[in-house]
């Protein structure tokens, strides 16, 4: 082997020293087990009470989900008047209540770079039955709840208990229904809404606008010309961020782009088939971002309705019209064309798209006849305005041939029907948390089909009584670019093959804010990773950071899963960037190690290790090795020694 002077490596090790230092981030604890291992798999099982009816909802640590309702005389109270939100406890099952202030009908949500979640706007204050109040500034009796128009709160989330909302300011302008989204740079596009709401906008009341939070330039709201030309169905405008750095804006039968950094927008290619948005409340999702398809968006949207705008009127029975069973896509980084995809097993109005660990997406809650929304005329089913509950669950497989995604294989039907105001979040565990359903103007349980609800289901997935990975090494904290890093995985995570690391995927996902059939901010990113093999059925999962761009995941928390033979780990909440508003920085990605699976060892030989590197020459790998021997030990599992080696 090449021989090397003591000060030669004293100056690499000292250099790569200075380098491990300037990456080192912290491990997360290796991930357990589910608490339980026998879970009616394909089905619900209600578990508990969410205090206040689900109307809004988002999980906020690996514990807490938080739960917030329209201003209504739900029998928990708080600080003397009824409350409308709630903390649940996903291993309690169980919580507290909690006092948002203001009144939050119909707001909207989502989370900056730092970790702290927003609500913004809702409806004016209100007494018993959804009646104005004599005062807008304390609001009625007997709920004390000030006008939530231009509100903003503020939460950040905790295990302790003692996380409160507060009001810190308001909104330039009045919004009831604006639609949230979290941007590159962790700050938050607040878009559209209504002044003072009703079943659908008009033009005296609607806000064809956008503003930020925090704000930018000079914080005043910008004209956004798709909500003008989408009346009356423009409620919670359906909004992703793209890879571009865009914004896809879809609403009522109209697409744009915006380019919100310019304050440029471009019409593109209508919707076909169905009206997805808000009354129609078709399911939405953008579909896995993986290095198979290059990280490129795409977004489904499945059900809602086709009423042109002109039938969006209540003098009719528009709670038996049926919902659509259209799927289509859009690919908009790439075509401006909507395609048709595999249809629905039946219309659904109001059901909820949830992304799960193994890349599938499940389809739950809703109505087949009718939209979202209530009122008192003679028609409505006890004020609802849909009817006919869809209980069967389906599960959509993005990579499976077309005509052939949609499966109800060993799925049950949930008991209680989930129509307006309901919604589901993914939990840490792979399991989905269900609650919400109240289509009613106050807290309703008597002598209607659809009552105010209060029960709590948890879904569980094929996967969840599975053995799971316990994988070690994972961060806790993930830059865009830069070195990447390892994770264990034993032979027992493997299902004893080390074969199977060949599949293994390591998932970021944001479970989102769950309204009005919507997961705002919900997104799945694949991080690219190679493998080493080792002799004794173990494994080396080289991961890559996520990518070089924070367009493709906005900044913030999230959570991280390793998926050996579909089956995911609990979950391990991280932080997306620096944890800060602000402008993300970027690295380029180190390549990763070739992959590779070591032969069983023969008499005692082997290491375990795989080529890591193409083309270079006998003596070079001598040199290497023989430095990885003295600086594998200062890089504590951070940086492996097969990135110092490329540094030579």
């Amino acid at each position: 082997m090449m021989s090397m002077s003591k000060s030669t490596v004293r100056s690499a090790v000292t250099a790569f020293s200075l380098l491990a230092s300037a990456y080192a981030q912290t491990t997360a604890p290796t991930p357990g087990q589910p608490a339980r291992n026998d879970a009616p798999l394909g089905a619900f099982e209600i578990v508990g009470d969410s205090m206040v009816s689900a109307q809004q909802m988002f999980l906020g640590t690996a514990d807490k989900v938080y739960i917030i309702d329209k201003t209504e005389a739900n029998p928990a109270t708080v600080n003397g008047h009824p409350a409308w939100a709630s903390e649940f406890s996903v291993s309690k099952k169980g919580g507290r209540t909690m006092d948002i202030i203001t009144n939050t009908f119909c707001a909207g949500g989502n989370v900056l770079a730092n970790g702290t979640w927003i609500n913004v706007g809702g409806n004016m204050a209100v007494t018993t039955g959804g009646a104005t109040a004599d005062s807008q500034v304390t609001g009625g009796q007997p709920y004390q709840d000030p006008d939530g128009g231009k509100s903003m709160r503020m939460l950040t989330p905790c295990d302790d208990g003692n996380c409160e909302w507060n009001l810190f300011g308001q909104m330039t302008t009045r919004r009831w229904y604006p639609t949230l989204e979290t941007l590159d740079d962790g700050s938050i596009i607040i878009i559209g809404g209504a002044e003072w709401g009703g079943f659908v906008n008009d033009a005296n009341q609607n806000n064809p606008t956008y503003e930020f939070f925090p704000p930018k330039a000079n914080g005043d709201p910008v004209k956004l010309d798709i909500l003008t030309n989408s009346l009356p169905a423009n409620l919670f405008p359906l909004t992703w961020l793209l890879p571009s750095g865009k914004l896809l804006i879809q609403s009522n039968w109209k697409t744009a782009f915006l380019d919100f950094k310019n304050q440029k927008e471009t019409a593109i290619d209508d919707m076909i088939e169905a009206v997805r948005v808000y009354p129609a409340s078709g399911g939405t999702a953008m579909l896995p971002l993986t290095p198979a398809n290059g990280y490129t968006a795409t977004i489904m949207f499945c059900g809602g309705n086709d009423l042109q705008p002109d039938r969006w009127t209540t003098d009719w029975d528009i709670a038996q019209y049926k919902a659509s069973t259209s799927c289509v896509s859009i690919t908009p980084d790439v075509s401006t064309q909507y395609v048709k995809e595999d249809p629905l097993p039946e219309g659904r109005s109001m059901g909820n798209f949830i992304l799960l660990p193994n890349g599938k997406i499940l389809c739950l809650n809703g109505a087949a006849t009718g939209v979202a929304g209530y009122g008192p005329q003679d028609w409505t089913v006890g004020e609802s305005y849909a009817d006919n509950a869809v209980l069967a669950p389906a599960i959509y497989d993005p990579t499976a041939p077309a005509g052939a995604r949609w499966s109800r294989e060993g799925l049950t039907a949930s008991t209680i029907p989930r129509m307006y105001h309901s919604g589901a979040t993914l939990l840490p565990d792979g399991s989905v948390l269900v609650s919400g359903s109240n289509p009613h103007a106050d807290y309703t349980v008597d002598n209607v089909k659809f009552k105010t609800e209060y029960r709590v289901e948890y879904f569980y997935p094929s996967y969840f009584n599975s053995h799971r990975p316990q994988p070690q090494g994972l961060l806790t904290q993930l830059s865009y670019g830069g070195p990447y890093f390892n994770v264990t995985l034993t032979k027992e995570d493997l299902a004893g093959d080390v074969n199977n690391v060949k599949e293994t995927t390591v998932i970021l996902l944001r479970t989102g804010f769950s309204t009005h059939t919507m997961n705002m901010g919900q997104r799945f990113l694949q991080l690219n990773s190679t493998y080493t093999g080792n002799p004794d059925g173990s494994a080396v999962l080289h991961v890559s950071q996520v990518p070089p761009n924070a367009a493709l995941f906005a900044p913030g928390p999230a959570f991280l899963f390793v998926v050996v033979n579909g089956v995911p780990s609990v979950g391990v909440q991280v932080m997306v960037g620096t944890g800060q508003v602000g402008e993300q920085p970027t690295t380029k990605a180190v390549d990763l190690p070739v992959a590779g699976i070591a032969p069983p060892a023969q008499d005692g030989a082997g290491n375990g290790s795989s080529s890591q590197h193409d083309g270079q020459s006998h003596q070079n790998s001598a040199v290497r090795a023989s430095f990885q021997s003295y600086v594998a030990p200062l890089v504590s599992g951070v940086l492996s020694a097969s990135l110092f080696a490329a540094l030579l």
